[in-house]
C-alpha cells in the first residue's frame, strides 16, 4: 500500500500523496519542508518589516492625487494615520515606556466621492499587508454570512501567512454604516448583520489575540487557528452614511440659543453638511458608542461638483477617458472627445447624482455601440466622438436604468 516515505502515513489517511521515483511524499510534509526552507533561508515573503520605508505625509499624499481629484481633508488624515502607522511599526524599545496608540479612521462621504479609490490607491504604494473588506457580508458567529474574523483571513492571505507581517497591516473596511443598528433602541432581538457585528468588531478594532481560521469559513473544533495579535493593525472604515446630513441639520439647529449663536447659524454651508460631521451623528446613525470611541479619527469626503467631476473624467493617471483611448488604442484606432461631450457627460452624472461612478456609467452607454462594431472592420480608421452622436446614443439607453444604477 502506498504511504508517505516521510510520515509513514497510508494514502487515506492524507489529503494529497505524490508519487516520486522509489517513494511517496503528502502534503501535511510538504507543508512542513516549505516552512523549514523559509526559516533556514531566512526568507520573509514580499513583506519585510525590517526594509520599511518611512514615507512622509506629504509623499503620500502627493501620490494620492496622481490618482484622487480634491479630497485634500480626508487625503491629509489618512496620509497623517498612514505615516503614524509606520512609525510605530519602526518604534524601538524606549526608556521613557511611552507606547503610541493607533489612530482608527472613519471615512464619512456620499457614494461616488472617492472612498475605496482612496484605499485602493493607497494600497498600491504601501510596503505593509493591506486589504480591502466590505462589512456587508458579516454576521454574527453562526449565521449565514461571514463571521467577524474572515477580515483577518483576507489580511493573512495578503500576507501570504507570515503572520507578522499581517500583524503589522492595514485594513480598510468598506461600507461600514451598512451594519448600522436598525432602530435607535438597543435591539431586544438578535441584530445579526448590524449591532452584532459592531459588538464583534469591537476586540478587534482595540486590539486582541483573535484565533483566525487560515482558509476563512467557519470554525469548528477540528480546525487549526492562527492566532492574530490586532494591537499594530490600521483600521480605516469608509461608509457613505446615507440621511446623516438630516442628523448633523438637526443638532446645528439644537445649538441654537440666542443672538450670536443664530448668526453662526447663518454661516453653515448647507450644500456640504458632511463637514460637520461629529461622533455624536455617527451615534444618532446607529452606531453604537463603543465602536465610535474606537473609531477616533472622524473625517469626511467633500460632494463632488461639476468642476471636480470635469476633472476626474481626464486628469488622473487612470482617468475613466485616458482608459476609453487605450481600449481603443490596443485595436489601433484613435479616440477622440469632443470638449462639449465631456461637459455633457458631467452634467448628466449631475443629474443622475451618482457620484464619479455615474461617469463610467455614461460614458459606456455612449460608446457601447462603438466598442461592438469597430473592432470587426478591416480599416476602422479614427472616431471622435461628437455631441449630437453622444446625445443620440443616451436617449436609446433605458435611462430608467442608468438611473437607479
Amino acid at each position: 500500500m502506498d504511504r508517505c516515505s516521510f510520515c509513514g502515513r497510508e494514502k487515506k489517511d492524507t489529503n494529497l500523496l505524490i508519487a516520486g521515483i522509489s517513494g511517496h511524499i503528502c502534503d501535511r510534509c510538504i507543508e512542513q519542508a516549505y516552512s523549514i526552507v523559509q526559516e533556514e533561508l531566512g526568507v520573509h515573503g514580499e513583506f519585510d518589516m525590517g526594509q520599511i520605508k518611512l514615507l512622509k505625509p506629504k509623499e503620500i499624499k502627493s501620490f494620492l492625487d496622481l490618482y484622487v481629484i480634491g479630497q485634500d481633508e480626508a487625503k491629509k488624515y489618512i496620509s497623517v494615520a498612514v505615516y503614524n502607522h509606520y512609525k510605530r511599526l519602526m518604534q524601538k524599545d524606549n526608556k521613557e515606556d511611552i507606547e503610541i496608540e493607533k489612530s482608527n479612521i472613519v471615512l464619512v462621504g456620499e457614494t461616488g466621492t472617492g472612498k475605496t479609490l482612496l484605499a485602493r490607491t493607497i494600497a498600491k504604494m504601501l510596503h505593509v499587508p493591506f486589504t480591502i473588506v466590505d462589512a456587508t457580508v458579516l454576521t454574527e458567529a453562526g449565521y449565514v454570512g461571514e463571521d467577524i474574523e474572515s477580515v483577518l483571513t483576507r489580511l493573512l492571505q495578503v500576507a501570504d501567512y507570515n503572520v507578522e507581517a499581517a500583524e503589522k497591516g492595514i485594513v480598510f473596511i468598506d461600507e461600514i454604516d451598512k451594519i448600522a443598528r436598525k432602530s435607535d433602541n438597543p435591539s431586544i432581538t438578535r441584530d445579526v448583520s448590524g449591532e452584532g457585528v459592531q459588538q464583534g468588531l469591537l476586540k478587534l478594532l482595540e486590539g486582541s489575540v483573535i484565533n483566525v481560521p487560515p482558509q476563512g469559513g467557519r470554525k469548528h473544533p477540528d480546525q487549526k487557528m492562527i492566532p492574530v495579535n490586532t494591537k499594530n493593525i490600521l483600521f480605516i472604515c469608509g461608509g457613505a452614511f446615507d440621511g446623516i446630513e438630516s442628523k448633523i441639520a438637526n443638532r446645528l439647529n439644537t445649538q441654537v440659543v440666542g443672538y450670536n449663536a443664530a448668526k453662526k447659524v447663518d454661516r453653515v454651508d448647507k450644500d456640504n453638511l458632511l463637514q460637520y460631521v461629529a461622533p455624536q451623528d455617527l451615534k444618532s446613525f446607529g452606531m453604537i458608542p463603543e465602536i465610535i470611541g474606537r473609531l477616533p479619527v472622524l473625517t469626511y469626503l467633500d460632494p463632488l461638483d461639476e468642476k471636480a467631476l470635469r476633472r476626474i473624467l481626464t486628469e488622473p493617471r487612470n482617468a475613466i477617458i485616458k482608459q476609453y483611448e487605450k481600449l481603443f488604442e490596443m485595436d489601433n484606432i484613435k479616440l477622440v472627445w469632443d470638449e462639449k461631450v465631456l461637459n455633457y457627460i458631467v452634467e448628466k452624472a449631475l443629474e443622475f447624482k451618482l457620484g464619479a461612478r455615474g461617469l463610467r456609467s455614461i460614458c459606456e452607454a455612449i460608446i457601447m455601440d462603438a466598442m461592438f462594431e469597430l473592432p470587426s472592420k478591416e480599416d476602422p480608421g479614427d472616431i471622435t466622438i461628437g455631441i449630437k452622436y453622444a446625445r443620440e446614443k443616451l436617449e436609446k439607453t433605458n435611462l430608467k436604468r442608468l438611473k437607479a444604477a
